[in-house]
């Protein structure tokens, strides 16, 4: 069926039937919610919006964990011609606060206690609201009512009657409101229309190969444009979506659920690939020799793998010993994965295919709703990010910057027209921000950021994305941040994964915290020969004369990372300000 809104994509999906539509775990089981049951939720709360008094082009605004209340709530703003604002559940109160306030929402649905008892400590900051609406959780205080009441209101509503709604929505109407995560400044709201989206999910579902047998486990946030638009490809192609739990319950949902396929950030697939070196290192040499020699033997066949060939005997063997174990961590019958919001580390993406775990790997923004470019079966190439995806359009400015132009190009950032005429010209041409390339076979290569290239004290432009992901491939750096801007050489500051890092600890027999472990010498050369390691693949001018090791890992509360975890680059130079100044006084007096 053609679709040309996302209300027309939910009345597809309204007429699929499934017994199990959607899963999520409640008091310990896994209950599973049918497309009848689903639908008719949506329907209801439409008609509550409309009663409320919810018109085309309102917003409502939405900070919630991933869920079966999330779709709920999507589908039935879209389906009145409202747009859905998606605010990161991790963000503090004034943060989402500005939110609710620059796109000027007039409901707020609310998961949790706690997170209301926030907001409804802000309410003067959001003149715009009406009502508060508890998803989840006790009875709600003063100033605010349940899901439960509110839609309640919907009683009543006829299938004729939400039909009608669902086709007043045009293409061009806007559907969402994402605000940017701020690592340069106060969040930007980015215009997506009906259009913008469904032509990324349409697209999208021709290029995957999802089945409607599937089942997919979510957990990468749906207030993320990656996942969300995912979600829209697993909700129009049939595919069963499981909510986990928390991020910390994936290890164990990903054993209930036993998903075909699933979308994350690459932190998650370094996290798995160094967990499955550490468990090697433990169970001892012969252990540690068969798991390395099964990678080594996986990636002499990675020409097979990517192709989906017969990849030989002594790949089945590494299959048999190593490999089966490790889908089996899985769920077992994982198809592909897909990793997006942030650069896959090659070497990541050689272990995961040499272990027979496809991993394609996308690249996009949200202001492209997000997809540009993506690797899929039968056109793969590790180390790019794909060829831009059928009726988008990618070329390569002259300082290297990667420009895009096509029908998922947001319409712009919502009453900010300096900032969007910044980065959308008259044609369409959208700037990404984003260096790269297109090699000789059009695949897209990303070098760095554009605002995050490092120009040092003699000129020269260097990106230190891909210094960092080569420090981070070392099992004992989790992160890495390098500096070096108008100064006259690289530094680099280094957050150990604290797993490997301890278990390498207890094996010298380190005592104390870790604070004072990272200041003994023999782990002061642990981390110098990483380093050298790195060096030793760069150019002069690109080395890094100076590190430090940081105890504390850069986190969301901590103000270091967005939340899609990406650094923010200036918060943590500010925050390590003192400690960078006498890395480098020490290094320009020697």
């Amino acid at each position: 069926m053609s679709i040309r809104t996302l209300a027309e994509l939910f009345q597809a999906v309204a007429r699929q039937s499934k017994s199990a539509c959607l899963m999520h775990k409640v008091d310990g089981r896994w209950l599973s919610i049918s497309t009848e049951s689903f639908a008719d939720d949506v329907r209801h709360l439409a008609k509550a919006f409309v009663e409320s008094g919810i018109r085309p082009g309102d917003r409502v605004a939405l900070m919630a964990e991933n869920g079966p209340h999330w779709p709920t709530v999507d589908f039935a703003t879209l389906a009145v011609g409202a747009a859905l604002v998606p605010i990161y559940p991790t963000l503090l109160p004034e943060g989402a606060a500005y939110v609710v306030r620059d796109s000027g929402s007039r409901i707020l649905f609310v998961q949790g206690v706690e997170r209301l008892a926030g907001l409804l400590a802000v309410r003067d900051q959001m003149p715009s609201i009406e009502r508060i609406v508890l998803v989840a959780g006790a009875a709600p205080p003063p100033g605010a009512e349940s899901f439960e009441a509110f839609r309640a209101r919907g009683a009543g509503v006829t299938r004729a009657e939400f039909d009608g709604w669902c086709e007043r929505p045009r293409p061009e109407d806007l559907a969402t409101l994402i605000y940017t995560s701020g690592t340069t400044g106060d969040p930007k709201g980015v215009m997506l229309t009906h259009d913008n989206l469904v032509s990324n999910v349409v697209t999208g579902c021709t290029l995957l190969g999802l089945e409607g047998h599937f089942t997919a486990l979510s957990f990468l946030p749906l207030s993320h444009s990656f996942e969300r638009m995912v979600d829209y490809c697993f909700f129009y192609k049939g595919v069963t979506i499981a909510y986990a739990e928390s991020i910390q319950a994936v290890p164990q949902n990903l054993q209930e659920v036993r998903p075909h396929v699933f979308v994350a950030v690459p932190r998650l697939y370094e996290k798995v690939m160094a967990r499955a070196y550490e468990n090697a290192a433990a169970g001892g040499g012969l252990k540690n020799r068969i798991f390395r020699w099964a990678v080594e033997v996986g990636k002499q066949a990675l020409r097979e793998r990517l192709a989906f060939r017969n990849p030989g005997a002594r790949v089945r063997i590494a299959d048999k010993l190593v490999f089966a174990k490790l889908r089996e961590r899985l769920g077992g019958r994982l198809e592909f994965a897909m990793s997006g919001g942030a650069p896959l580390p090659r070497d990541v993406a050689e272990f995961f295919w040499a272990a027979g775990v496809p991993i394609y790997e996308g690249y996009g923004l949200t202001e492209t709703s997000p997809v540009i470019s993506v690797n899929v079966r039968g056109s793969v190439k590790l180390g790019t990010v794909g060829r831009p995806m059928p009726g988008i359009e990618v070329r390569i400015a002259d300082d290297g910057e990667i420009v895009t132009r096509g029908p998922n190009v947001m319409r712009g950032y919502y009453d900010n027209p300096e900032a969007t005429a910044e980065v959308l010209d008259g044609d369409g041409w959208f700037k990404t921000g984003d260096i790269g390339h297109l090699d000789e076979e059009g695949f897209l290569v990303i070098t760095d950021r554009k605002k995050e290239l490092i120009v040092n004290a003699y000129g020269k432009n260097i990106a230190p994305a891909p210094i960092e992901n080569a420090l981070k491939a070392s099992r004992y750096v989790g992160q890495a941040v390098v500096v070096g801007d108008r100064r006259q050489f690289l530094s680099a500051l280094l957050v150990p994964d604290f797993e490997a890092f301890g278990a390498w600890a207890a094996a010298e027999k380190l005592e104390g915290p870790v604070e004072a472990q990272l200041r003994h010498p023999s782990a002061r050369a642990l981390f110098q020969a990483e380093v050298d390691r790195v060096n030793a693949q760069l150019a002069r001018y690109e080395q890094l004369r100076s590190f430090e090791v940081v105890p504390n890992e850069f986190t969301l509360e901590g103000g270091e990372l967005t939340p899609t975890l990406k650094v923010k680059r200036r918060v943590v130079q500010t925050k390590y300000k003192e400690l960078l100044d006498r890395l480098y006084a020490a290094g320009e007096k020697s």
